[in-house]
């Protein structure tokens, strides 16, 4: 198999990509691909560990797919692509990062910015079938992901965990938050906000905590145009 990953997570996930269920996952996902319309982009599957090396991740925000709509996803959870209406969820989290930060919020939900800062957004499962919400779940993703996580988990350095929802809290349970900061709440989505998203204030609270373990802080707030994109004098939609 040709290597994949050309940083520091190439020691941990390249062994995972040759056990018994990785090989099968990756057997249904060719099928898939071939068969079906599956987002993201083959070649942007694993953007998150491109963008977050292993060494530089000190948040992990936990997704639990990626979105399902045409050109929304691009390896990174809860984020879309430039030109991409903001979804509901990243509305909301957009809205308590202001009542939190103060950060103004824009019109894009091009989420780079965080990345490249060593926030690891990573979702549960990497791949979803067109307008299938949740289709890939069970294919192989989960022992994948817990793997990173549980590399992150092992290491020395402190780190955040911000899980939303049922689904990423599950993941909390192979977590020392003892050495780590484990932020739970409810998901961002319209439907459950109310329950205990706004007001979590889970963007100050890690920066405390990073702070407090002698690390940098995230700048959260955005820049109003993609990054990558002023020179072009390209607009948000």
């Amino acid at each position: 198999m040709k290597p994949i990953f050309t940083n520091d997570w190439a020691d941990i996930l390249h062994p995972e990509m040759e056990k018994p269920y990785y090989l099968k996952l990756r057997r249904s996902l060719a099928e898939e691909y071939r068969t079906r319309t599956v987002y993201p982009d083959m070649y942007r599957i694993f953007s998150a560990f491109h963008l977050t090396s292993f060494a530089d991740t000190r948040v992990v925000i936990l997704g639990q797919d990626p979105y399902h709509g045409p050109n929304q996803a691009h390896g990174l959870s809860f984020s879309v692509q430039p030109g991409v209406s903001v979804p509901p969820s990243l509305e909301n989290i957009y809205r308590e990062l202001h009542d939190d930060l103060g950060c103004p919020p824009v019109r894009h939900g091009f989420l780079e910015h965080w990345a490249k800062q060593g926030v690891l957004l990573l979702n549960n499962v990497l791949t979803v079938r067109r307008g299938a919400a949740a289709s890939h779940q069970g294919l192989g993703w989960e022992a994948f992901t817990e793997a990173a996580i549980a590399a992150i988990n092992e290491r020395e350095t402190p780190a955040v965990f911000i899980l939303w929802g049922r689904s990423a809290q599950e993941k909390g349970a192979f977590i020392d938050g003892n050495r780590h900061l484990i932020l739970k709440s409810a998901h961002p989505s319209p439907r459950s906000t109310d329950r205990g998203f706004f007001g979590s204030r889970p963007f100050s609270r890690t920066n405390d905590f990073l702070r407090s373990n002698g690390l940098p802080e995230i700048d959260w707030c955005l820049p109003a145009v993609p990054e990558g994109l002023k020179e072009e004098g390209k607009t948000n939609s």
